[in-house]
């Protein structure tokens, strides 16, 4: 393993992603505040006249979650992952366009590609973001990272930011700290300077709940984590993540670039346009139950893997999240036993509360061939009682 100060790992994040692709199809967007999300029906409408009319965010009514949005719209506070309706009352003048997943993978192939032309060991991360090893070539950083930048702009039309350091742990956050279409190159002196001063929930690993928790000890920024007491830390956040935080702190990361591509685990969700109970929603939620476990059995099918892991994830009215799983005595892909052990799981969560989300997630893959048992069989699931 080459030392830190030998290795040179680059984060590429691409800028805005899906509301960047969403512009380059409505280029008069540009500069204004967009929300990506909600339902197919907010689809530009074309006018006799040429142009399009947008369907405007004060006008939406349901419970869909924004899944991105343009910069604009950030700086009007609205962010992925909150309501549309808490985002309406932030920004109703801001467009709001439909989700479209076949362009936004389309686009993530195009660049992906174009990296591995240049440089071929990166690790995937998502449809937006890789980390790519230059430790094995002669040309100097800035000139490397700025040819991948521009292949990436011409490939795709679109921006990326990168961040280069000796690991995965700082070169992730250093790929944030000039987007959009930044370029940042850290060495381990430079930790004091740039990433000290920076919040602790800037660290890829430190969520809300550690970072209100060590704001209740006092600790709020990267470098008041670096100077903490580590028998303080021990006490409120037990040895293994104490020790971790330790480490990240100083900018201490020993993971390996991974270019396996296997995926973790693949899930499907939905958000309901109004909350639902288990008991007074049956019908509406067995169905949506049902579709949900199709489809991704489907997509085990279409990728070629069967799953050991069922699991659901349920988020209540006030976003609480719950999630549960259980281990099948054989790999599957049938819809049907996807169904029957997910419902078991749905036994293992409280019920009596109204929910706003659904999903069902296929852990432990594996690659399609191996036998499956056919006579396993569970209990039905609470939407069919």
């Amino acid at each position: 393993m080459k030392s830190q100060g030998e290795r040179r790992i680059a984060h590429l994040d691409m800028d805005a992603f899906y509301a960047s692709v969403e512009l380059l199809r409505y280029p008069e967007l540009r500069g204004l505040p967009v929300v990506i999300g909600g339902r197919s029906s907010n689809k530009p409408v074309d006018l006799p006249d040429g142009s399009r009319e947008f369907a405007r965010l004060r006008d939406y009514v349901g419970r869909g979650v924004v899944t991105t949005s343009t910069y604009a719209a950030r700086q009007l506070g609205v962010f992925s992952a909150m309501g549309m309706m808490k985002a309406a009352k932030l920004a109703p003048d801001a467009f709001i366009l439909p989700t479209d997943f076949d362009s936004y993978r389309h686009y993530s192939k195009l660049f992906k590609q174009a990296v591995i032309d240049i440089v071929p060991k990166i690790e995937n991360r998502g449809i937006d973001e890789i980390y790519i090893d230059f430790s094995g070539h002669d040309e100097e950083t800035h000139f490397l990272a700025t040819r991948i930048k521009n292949a990436v702009k011409e490939a795709t039309g679109l921006s990326c930011s990168i961040g280069v350091a000796p690991n995965k742990l700082l070169a992730k956050i250093c790929s944030d700290l000039e987007k959009p279409d930044g370029l940042t190159i850290l060495s381990m002196d430079d930790i004091p300077a740039r990433i000290w001063p920076l919040n602790v929930k800037k660290v890829n690993g430190i969520g809300p709940k550690a970072t209100e928790r060590l704001a209740g000890l006092g600790i709020h920024t990267v470098g008041d984590l670096a100077a903490a007491d580590p028998d303080l830390l021990q006490t409120n956040f037990g040895a293994r993540y104490s020790a971790w935080l330790h480490k990240v702190a100083r900018g201490i990361d020993d993971r390996e670039i991974s270019t396996s591509s296997e995926p973790k685990g693949i899930s499907r969700e939905t958000t309901f346009e109004r909350d639902l109970h288990a008991k007074h929603d049956r019908d509406r939620l067995s169905t949506i139950f049902t579709e949900l476990c199709t489809r991704l059995s489907d997509d085990l099918v279409r990728k070629g893997y069967v799953t050991r892991t069922v699991g659901i994830k349920i988020r209540y009215t006030d976003f609480r999240i719950v999630t549960r799983d259980v281990t099948l005595p054989s790999a599957t892909s049938n819809a049907d036993k996807i169904r029957r052990a997910a419902g078991e799981c749905l036994r293992r969560v409280p019920l009596d509360e109204k929910f706003r989300l659904l999903g069902v997630r296929a852990n432990a893959l594996s690659k399609a061939g191996e036998q499956e048992e056919d006579g396993y069989l569970l209990q039905g699931d609470l939407f069919q009682q």
